[in-house]
């Protein structure tokens, strides 16, 4: 079993930074592939990106550019650092474990945290 816990969601102004980050409680957190996903009021969940065990990482196109996610493998965290926010940003954002190498289908990712909320205001 795998904890995963966010942390560091917050209201920011549009064009501004935030960074979230997730601890895992599990050793196994260095062999999975993690990853970020937000669900925004009325939708359903989105991926926004995804790192392997050994540092390849994946963005969805609508993040791209402006995001960067990053692990430390010995300290069993995540982080999602996001820029240039826009309202549309605005969601809560979920950590995720997957076994798989790498994967953006949520159906492939086994642990979830219980998400923080980040609110993008125009």
């Amino acid at each position: 079993q795998v904890k995963l816990v966010e942390s560091g969601g917050g209201l920011v102004q549009a064009g501004g930074s935030l960074r979230v980050s997730c601890a895992a409680s599990e050793g196994t957190f260095g062999r999975s592939c993690m990853a970020w996903f937000r669900q925004a009021p009325g939708k359903g969940r989105e991926f926004v990106a995804s790192s392997s065990w050994i540092g390849n990482t994946h963005y969805a196109a609508s993040v791209a550019g402006r995001s960067t996610i990053s692990r430390d493998n010995t300290r069993n965290t995540l982080e999602l650092q996001m820029s240039a926010l826009k309202p549309e940003d605005t969601a809560v954002y979920y950590c995720a474990a997957s076994g798989r190498f790498m994967t953006s289908l949520g159906v492939d990712y086994d642990y979830w945290g219980q998400g923080t909320q980040v609110t993008v205001s125009s």
